[in-house]
């Protein structure tokens, strides 16, 4: 997900104080303590854009659909639904007994004023594009057509009828999706941008409900007895602190006040499996450098070919990130389905990354270079490379000694926190920065739809007539096999102008104490601890 992107800046002052407590705290059994970040940027269903909020997210709120302890999309909010024979409208009944926190009932109006609230274009989601598959989304987000003629409309308070613009397969893992969650009109209305900052305002549907946020410090929510499923849900009590200092976090894990944290200090990664703290997990998702291609000397796909091609992606996941990450050989990571099989195994790679290969991308890339007009980096301006701090730095001090050596083309890091990193992509005042994406449901769209011309994510500008057209044919069909092959002719569309620079498919090392049982870990990030216990 977007992007899905890692939010890292320096909170020395929590650090000291999480550090001071970690040796006289004692932590009760039934409270998991996690560290999935520092404060995040919005938690409000309509708006996140990074995979931890989502987290945060759906243990507050659950949609029409949700995932069980094996990730498998079921019943949430709807107890059932029915599909048309043309597949593109559906009808969900919902529960009776479902119940906000605050013990008022989950209607369908709740989510026909949610969904509609994600494509207003007032409001400006950068997920908007999301609802795309609801009849009328993208013409009410271009701003063409009225809100109230988005695709949704509540039939009585327990019966929700959603019209989609063609048949889409992958719709019912949408509504497992926070966008499509519902929301509380009256409370959003009457609070505004500040209903997700106090436990009394943020009302939502899920399992748990927030019982205090701390801004910059944590967020702590309990099992909520309102919940309908309450009596499956385990943990009591979850603490999300916000901390950025991974020998703190380590401390933590061994001591036992922190179960679970995230981004391990990459150098101690080896030391840390071997002690078993460490757990290394699938993640689907992509971890790349967008390029401005308005920027007048990156707008030449020959220039970004070769910047591309020089990079030493296996010497990177072997000798800098050191997660089991795998070499990116195109944009969409394994585990994503096709018609049948594996897409990235069926695509295969779409440039070289075997390390025989390398010399002949070296020589391939200087040739780029000079055709052209850069003969050897002449003539090249120094590349300002824009990241938030953390592990990226050491990443990218690779791929700048790589462009040095084999193109003599210079560059400059920035470091500026992930809140500022993201709105200076946005606005497109960069020149190359860091980002991942990582898929929000089991299908190559949501990879693919990151870089059509109009996505409002699409931070490098990347625009491809053909590429649009063929999105827009896999987006409006429920045939896989025309799906699956527009997807793979616009993946090399896209790798052929090189709109991004793809360096390595995610894993995702995770510091666990051993004690931490029954977590639900997800492929997609989005990471559950409803079930989650400490062995005695």
């Amino acid at each position: 997900m977007n992007s899905k992107k890692v939010l890292l800046s320096v909170l020395s002052l929590i650090v000291l104080v999480f550090s001071a407590c970690s040796n006289t705290a004692k932590v009760s059994d039934s409270e998991i303590i996690v560290n999935l970040s520092v404060e995040p940027k919005t938690i409000d269903p309509s708006f996140n854009a990074q995979i931890y909020g989502v987290i945060y997210i759906q243990h507050v709120f659950e949609g029409l659909t949700t995932r069980d302890r094996n990730n498998k999309v079921v019943e949430g909010v709807a107890e059932s639904w029915d599909i048309s024979s043309d597949g593109k409208v559906y009808t969900f009944h919902l529960r009776t007994n479902a119940l906000w926190s605050d013990g008022k009932p989950v209607v369908a109006e709740d989510f026909v004023y949610s969904w509609r609230r994600e494509v207003d274009p007032a409001v400006a989601s950068e997920f908007s594009y999301q609802h795309e598959p609801v009849k009328n989304a993208r013409d009410i987000t271009a701003g063409r057509m009225p809100v109230e003629t988005l695709g949704v409309k509540a039939i009585d308070d327990y019966t929700l009828e959603v019209e989609l613009e063609a048949p889409t397969a992958y719709f019912l893992e949408l509504t497992a999706f926070p966008t499509y969650a519902p929301l509380r009109r009256d409370i959003i209305e009457e609070h505004g941008d500040s209903w997700t900052l106090s436990p009394e305002t943020y009302i939502g549907n899920g399992p748990y409900v927030m019982s205090e946020r701390n801004i910059d410090e944590n967020i702590i929510m309990v099992k909520s007895t309102n919940y309908w499923n309450a009596d499956t849900i385990i943990a009591p009590k979850i603490t999300f602190v916000f901390m950025q200092d991974g020998a703190a976090a380590i401390a933590g894990i061994k001591d036992g006040t922190l179960h679970l944290a995230y981004e391990p200090p990459q150098q101690d990664i080896p030391t840390l499996t071997e002690e078993g703290l460490i757990q290394i997990k699938p993640l689907i998702a992509t971890y790349y450098y967008p390029i401005n291609v308005t920027n007048r000397y990156l707008r030449d796909a020959r220039v970004r070919r070769a910047l591309s091609l020089v990079i030493d992606r296996n010497y990177i996941v072997e000798n800098v990130t050191k997660g089991g990450q795998k070499p990116a050989g195109g944009w969409i990571p394994y585990a994503v389905n096709d018609v049948s099989g594996d897409f990235r195994e069926n695509a295969g790679d779409l440039y070289d990354i075997s390390k025989e290969g390398y010399s002949n991308n070296i020589a391939l890339a200087k040739q780029l270079l000079a055709e052209a007009g850069y003969p050897d980096g002449a003539g090249f301006p120094v590349i300002e490379f824009k990241t938030d701090p953390g592990n990226h730095v050491g990443i990218f001090e690779a791929v700048q000694q790589m462009w040095k050596e084999h193109l003599n083309i210079d560059s400059s890091i920035t470091q500026i926190d992930n809140a500022l990193l993201g709105q200076t992509l946005l606005e497109k005042n960069f020149m190359i920065g860091r980002l991942y994406w990582s898929s929000d449901y089991m299908d190559p769209m949501s990879m693919m739809s990151l870089f059509v011309s109009y996505n409002t994510q699409n931070n490098g500008g990347y625009s491809n007539r053909r590429y649009d057209e063929l999105i827009e044919r896999a987006a409006s069909t429920g045939d896989q096999n025309v799906r699956m092959a527009a997807m793979h002719e616009a993946e090399k569309i896209f790798i052929d102008d090189m709109g991004a620079i793809p360096i390595y498919f995610y894993t995702e090392p995770l510091l666990v104490n051993p004690k931490l049982k029954g977590v639900v870990y997800n492929p997609l990030g989005f990471h559950r601890f409803n079930y989650a216990y400490l062995e005695k």
